[in-house]
């Protein structure tokens, strides 16, 4: 195998760093000391590798960032749990258009939005909560973890009495298409999940993000955002346990994102009683 091919195969696995110390330590005499033409050697496939091993990390991250979304495999996994989803797309075309135009990817398709209002005629519109799932850079990470996630979720939204909207599966889809989706629907909240931006150590991390009040145009500022959601990051039920607190406290205080701090208490993993899971660093 040669240099580049080593390099984009150690770029595959996530053991970059290792081949790179090897290339770069030069090969040595019995005085300990490596020839010159070695050193030379060695300097320039280790300046080779490096190059290589840039072009492979994007190469693979741009990978993961197109894997293909799959809305009517969730829409069957909500199905079997009880649930209606509405397919829809955003107004990026492609996937192209979507990484070359960000602001298309936080609007429906004009044909998706009549067809939430007329879902809206029909039915009545007027929920508590609106649930959009949407491929973002990562539907390998909405594949993965968005039903557990929703299994973890659902339970208590029902014990809260909360209305649900049919599950909207957006594709090509960026977080502000949730606003959206919760305007036409007439939803009180909403809440994204969503593939974040993928690395080599964590391609399919899954991010949350809850607005109260939602309609077009609103910036950041207004959403509250949970990250890292995958087996290796935050788990479902912690996920799903500070997003409710998030919830129940937006319908308290009628708000949402910079002026709603997460402030979850969870029980201590000493028994003494319960802490804040941001200051304790807890999982």
């Amino acid at each position: 195998m040669g240099l580049c091919e080593s390099a984009l195969s150690a770029v595959a696995v996530g053991e970059l760093d290792d081949v790179v110390a090897d290339v770069g330590r030069p090969i040595r005499d019995q005085s300990g000391e490596a020839p010159p033409v070695i050193r030379k050697q060695c300097a320039r496939s280790f300046l080779e590798l490096r190059q290589v091993a840039r072009h492979g990390r994007h190469e693979v991250i741009g990978r993961i960032a197109r894997l293909p979304f799959d809305p009517a495999l969730l829409a069957e996994g909500l199905r079997q749990r009880g649930l209606d989803s509405l397919a829809l797309h955003s107004a990026a075309r492609d996937r192209d258009t979507y990484l070359q135009r960000p602001d298309l990817g936080r609007r429906l398709h004009a044909d998706c939005a009549a067809q939430l209002r007329e879902h809206a005629a029909v039915h009545g519109g007027g929920y508590d909560l609106a649930i959009v799932i949407a491929d973002g850079l990562s539907a390998l990470a909405v594949q993965r973890h968005s039903l557990p996630l929703l299994d973890r979720l659902l339970e208590q939204v029902r014990a809260e009495g909360w209305s649900l909207a049919p599950v909207s599966l957006v594709e090509q889809g960026r977080v502000a298409v949730a606003d959206e989706v919760g305007e036409l629907l007439g939803a009180r909240m909403t809440v994204i999940l969503i593939g974040e931006r993928p690395g080599l150590s964590s391609p399919d991390s899954l991010g949350l993000y809850f607005t109260w009040a939602p309609k077009v145009g609103l910036t950041d500022a207004y959403r509250n955002c949970i990250s890292n959601v995958r087996l290796e990051g935050l788990s479902y039920g912690m996920a799903a346990f500070r997003l409710l607190y998030l919830m129940r406290e937006a319908c308290r205080r009628q708000l949402s994102g910079v002026d709603l701090k997460d402030e979850a208490e969870v029980p201590s993993l000493d028994g003494g009683g319960k802490g804040n899971f941001l200051l304790e660093g807890g999982r």
